[in-house]
């Protein structure tokens, strides 16, 4: 696009100028919602003006919102999509339709607002949530899906009224935050439940079904609860699709269906997105259960979803999965664990403030590990990851980036071997984005 570098200079402002919580932690968080209530009302509060689903979790969040916005794109609603972080270009957090925000638009957007940036001192997060309600009150969207950033209460995406709340699951992740126990997380996460608003549990966990019934009471919004409702048996799996036959025990319905989603842990997010599905066509959307089983076969296509365990190549396989927790990685790894082959390759990179001892005693002591750091201040060095995993009895190489370490598993490979990479948005994206341009350039 002509305007690449006039792009590539407001990324840099946003970047730079403000706190952004995936760069320096949790000093870029602010501690309330004001900063986002302001930048809304300056904007003439745009989040008042479109409908909208809102979706917190510890994991399959970013799953659910997208296949949701999926299904609601194929039943023919025009669909905002907010989602974060994003793995290659910053226009990935905002989508209509699965499009993504033009370049021109961000550069516009950012340069009317400058002053009031300048006035308020937000955090990047904070003007990005402020940036996509403006998008989708201007494209006026039937329906917008909000993921939130970090847990719920005080998440800067808690300013709007959704006609639907989601909470996929809860586990322990940002402790240093949310809380150190699932109780304490749950009701964080339950923040977003608004008064008469009707609630999808996507997963029951017995630490936290009292606190969620207990936010639903206070609120008088009705729980529902998509693992009751639905029932899943897997028929059939390959490298790029799952196979499910599906029951809703409502209706005693059998349905056969197919995802592009081919992690495991999809089965949960499936439920979670056909019972929200139903929920809104009950609120008048055109939107038949159905449509939704046809959308879940091209989430990927329809939203430009990555990073799910996403298979880059096929001849070794390589797969990319942002697993980033102990509850997301414990998954990722029996599936990892399941695949056959002959040697297993893992690139691994965490942030500091993970739980990255817990996390390392997850990992295969028998796979050839190629230990990296993503390119923030933020990232766990990579000679730290290497001794930390060595304590944990996993041996491999420290190197220096992501794409150093990449090249090194790949050549180190032979056709029957596997690739991980995970434990990182920020290695993935870097990854991504490297062999994105290296396509490109081959092009």
């Amino acid at each position: 696009m002509g305007n690449t570098p006039e792009y590539d200079k407001t990324l840099n402002y946003l970047y730079e100028r403000l706190p952004m919580f995936s760069r320096i932690g949790k000093a870029a968080l602010k501690p309330d919602l004001t900063n986002t209530l302001k930048l809304c009302a300056a904007l003439g509060n745009p989040q008042t003006l479109f409908k909208s689903v809102h979706v917190a979790g510890t994991n399959g969040k970013g799953s659910v919102s997208h296949s949701l916005a999926a299904v609601m794109q194929e039943c023919g609603n025009k669909t905002g999509l907010y989602t974060s972080p994003h793995l290659v270009d910053f226009r990935e957090r905002i989508r209509v339709n699965g499009v993504p925000v033009s370049k021109e638009w961000v550069v516009d957007f950012v340069a009317q607002l400058k002053p009031t940036i300048e006035d308020i001192q937000p955090s990047f997060f904070e003007i990005t949530v402020a940036m996509a309600f403006k998008y989708f009150a201007e494209q006026q969207v039937d329906i917008a899906i909000i993921e939130t950033g970090l847990g719920g209460r005080l998440d800067s995406t808690n300013v709007i009224t959704p006609i639907l709340s989601v909470i996929t699951n809860i586990s322990y992740d940002h402790k240093d935050l949310l809380g150190n126990t699932l109780a304490e997380i749950a009701a964080e996460k339950a923040g977003i439940i608004k008064p008469g608003v009707p609630v999808v549990i996507g997963e029951q966990h017995q630490e936290t079904e009292r606190v969620f019934f207990e936010h639903s009471v206070h609120k008088q919004s009705t729980l529902h609860y998509a693992q009751s409702l639905w029932g899943m048996v897997r028929v059939k799996q390959d490298i790029r699709y799952q196979y499910y036959k599906a029951v809703n025990n409502a209706r005693m319905q059998l349905y056969d269906l197919q995802t592009d989603l081919p992690g495991n842990y999809q089965q949960h997010n499936i439920k979670t997105v056909l019972t929200a599905a139903e929920l809104l066509s009950h609120q008048g959307f055109n939107v038949t259960t159905e449509k939704a089983i046809k959308a879940l076969a091209h989430v990927r296509q329809l939203t430009g979803l990555r990073g799910r365990w996403e298979v880059l190549q096929t001849n070794p396989l390589v797969i990319c999965d942002v697993a980033h927790n102990t509850a997301g990685l414990k998954e990722v790894l029996e599936q990892f664990g399941q695949t056959i082959s002959v040697r297993k390759h893992i690139i691994l990179g965490f942030v500091k403030d993970k739980q990255v001892n817990e996390a390392l005693a997850l990992f295969p002591k028998n796979a050839i590990y190629y230990f990296t750091n993503a390119q923030i201040e933020r990232a766990l060095p990579a000679n730290e990851l290497l001794s930390a995993a060595y304590d944990a009895g996993l041996t491999g190489t420290a190197y220096s980036n992501a794409m150093e370490a990449y090249n090194a598993a790949i050549a180190a490979m032979t056709a029957d071997d596997i690739l991980l990479i995970t434990g990182s948005f920020f290695i993935a994206g870097e990854i991504l984005a490297a062999l994105q341009q290296e396509a490109m350039e081959v092009r």
